[in-house]
């Protein structure tokens, strides 16, 4: 008997990366959603028996899928696979009705495990089915930022014992003024304090840069159990806290799934309490172009907000692109 199976992904990549993983003469049928609503309208036509669901994704994300299958009495056997490995994302998900969690990227003998701990492998025949999932470049490159910024998440939240929220990150090659009217919104007009750090490595090069908002460090001092009054000093050592957690850990989790190393120079302080603007001021006014990745990072209940770029040389596409082509074929 076919088993419908559906992969709830915003990402073609991802989807990409899950429909291999299937075990192979695996009886199913596979269908896939781009988000939260197109799964619901896939399981009600009776597409789901399996799902496969992210958590981050646009119109309706991972949580409101599981709530509302819930909510609903379908009987839908849901198999988390998402980039947000925070202990925090598991507990919610596994409370929600989830059967398993599996972090990104896929692994196919942890999948397999998975599917013979819940009895769903079924029945193999030795028909092998072929799936093709379109995918580009930018897709794939936002797919890497995605596992990587949640496992940057999951150390933040470990640090200050909170919920990380994690929206979609944008990726993007853009002009300078673009990239100024970037920081502009971000920003939203206010004061900013920022750190930024050196990256090179296998033919590819660019700087990490950390912005705050001005009223995080209140609250940051708060979760971290520090009593004493937040001067400068304070303010500068809770920053290079942060940063040194968010930026290694981002570019570690790039670098592991791209199978290659970064050089990393120390974190310097661009800019306290001043206008996002002056940011521009430094390095990345020597490039015409560069290739943005945009994560923003936000805590839950709190006053903390934080956004890192990663802006990459115009000379590291070429480098990027060989390194990233191995995952797409």
């Amino acid at each position: 008997m076919t088993t419908p199976v559906l992969i709830c992904d915003d990402s073609s990549f991802a989807q990409k990366q899950m429909a291999r993983a299937l075990p192979k003469g695996w009886n199913v049928d596979i269908s896939f959603a781009s988000n939260g609503v197109e799964a619901l309208k896939a399981i009600e036509a009776g597409k789901g028996e399996i799902l496969f669901l992210d958590l981050n994704m646009p119109v309706m994300d991972g949580y409101e899928v599981l709530q509302s299958l819930h909510g609903a009495g379908m009987k839908t056997k849901v198999i988390v696979v998402s980039g947000d490995v925070q202990p925090d994302a598991y507990q919610r998900v596994m409370k929600l009705g989830a059967l398993a969690f599996i972090k990104k990227p896929i692994v196919e003998a942890q999948l397999g495990e998975v599917l013979d701990t819940h009895k769903l492998r079924g029945t193999l025949t030795a028909k092998v089915q072929q799936v093709e999932v379109k995918t580009d470049l930018r897709d794939v490159y936002r797919e890497i930022t995605n596992v990587a910024m949640g496992r940057a998440a999951d150390f933040l939240a470990r640090l200050l014992g909170a919920f990380v929220v994690m929206p979609i990150p944008n990726v993007n090659m853009i002009e300078v003024a673009e990239l100024r009217m970037a920081l502009d919104e971000i920003a939203a007009g206010d004061n900013v304090t920022a750190v930024c750090q050196g990256f090179i490595g296998a033919g590819v090069a660019g700087e990490a840069l950390l912005i705050f908002n001005e009223s995080s460090f209140k609250d940051i001092a708060e979760l971290m159990k520090y009593d004493g009054k937040i001067d400068e000093s304070v303010e500068l050592e809770l920053l290079m806290d942060i940063s040194n957690v968010l930026i290694g850990a981002c570019l570690k989790g790039i670098v592991d799934q791209l199978d290659i190393n970064f050089s990393q120079g120390h974190p310097m302080v661009l800019g306290r309490h001043i206008k996002v603007a002056d940011l521009l001021k430094g390095n990345a006014m020597k490039w015409k172009q560069t290739f943005a990745i945009e994560m923003g990072y936000r805590i839950e209940n709190r006053k903390i907000n934080c956004d890192l770029l990663l802006l990459f040389t115009e000379d590291s596409m070429d480098a990027m692109r060989r390194h990233v082509w191995h995952l797409i074929e």
